[in-house]
């Protein structure tokens, strides 16, 4: 692979009239692209122009891979070949560019980070392993607890962000949840559901993308610690889930923990299966 293969722009309007087709070809393998892509486009603030810059790998025309690299350095990839990783990387490092990490399917993000180590030196870390589930038959969850599911407004939006400062908290991000930030976070453009006991007390709360390319990504999923073992994530979950399909969504997705066997196995008993491993890998 020839270094001009790679095509580099901070034209976010450009990247996506030649790369959004790609990317909506796959959109549950595609789904972070896709939703963070929107979230810049649609979102007033989200995005600043020139500082991410894009990519697209294009072999006869054809569009093989993309990535963007924001501010937070962490490039995101879509899936590569061992060779193609390696050919990116040492591009990039030629090109000077200074990376923190990498997220893509674990495959690729493997392949990418050994790659970066060989023309940088840096270390690569692996964060966590991740699973990629896409939803097929949804199944209620058996037993179900009392409740029923509420859209969260307006008035609940101290303790929505609370919920989301523990969800940061239990998943080791490192990131300020408040008013002032809470545009700037990867909790704002999505909408959210509470679970709520029978005398309208939230209990778990789930939220969802926006949809785009019929594809939604239930994200994230939340019970205070003194709350969890009632079966109340399960029915939050089924109940965005539900919800989604309902709206149109072709597609339904969600990333786990790979380590934390009760989440796979509430999601695997809801209908989702799995797609792919995913991976975030550091880099000192």
């Amino acid at each position: 692979m020839r270094s001009d293969d790679w095509h580099l722009t901070e034209d976010i309007d450009d990247f996506l009239a030649r790369s959004g087709g790609f990317l909506r070809s796959r959109p549950v393998v595609h789904n972070t692209p896709l939703t963070v892509l929107e979230k810049w486009r649609t979102l007033p603030g989200a995005f600043e122009p020139g500082t991410v810059l894009f990519g697209r790998l294009e072999s006869e025309g054809e569009i093989q891979a993309i990535f963007y690299r924001p501010p937070s350095r962490r490039l995101t990839l879509t899936a590569l070949s061992r060779e193609q990783a390696d050919a990116l990387a040492a591009h990039l490092a030629a090109l000077g560019h200074d990376l923190c990490g990498v997220t893509s399917d674990h495959a690729t993000a493997t392949a990418f980070a050994e790659a970066w180590q060989r023309h940088t030196g840096a270390t690569p870390t692996l964060r966590v392993r991740m699973h990629l589930y896409r939803l097929g038959t949804l199944t209620p969850p058996e037993p179900h607890p009392a409740g029923r599911g509420r859209i969260v407004g307006e008035r609940d939006h101290e303790h929505l962000m609370d919920w989301c400062r523990g969800f940061a908290s239990d998943v080791g991000e490192a990131i300020t949840i408040d008013a002032g930030s809470w545009a700037g976070t990867r909790f704002a453009e999505k909408s959210y559901t509470y679970w709520e006991t029978p005398d309208g007390t939230p209990v778990s709360m789930a939220g969802a993308n926006p949809m785009v390319a019929g594809m939604v990504r239930v994200d994230p999923v939340y019970t205070p610690a003194h709350l969890r073992g009632h079966g109340y994530a399960a029915a939050v979950s089924a109940e965005v889930s539900r919800a989604a399909l309902a709206a149109g969504a072709t597609e339904v997705v969600l990333f786990t923990n790979a380590a934390n066997p009760t989440s796979n196995a509430l999601y695997q008993r809801l209908g989702y299966r799995l797609v792919t491993d995913w991976a975030p890998y550091d880099f000192s």
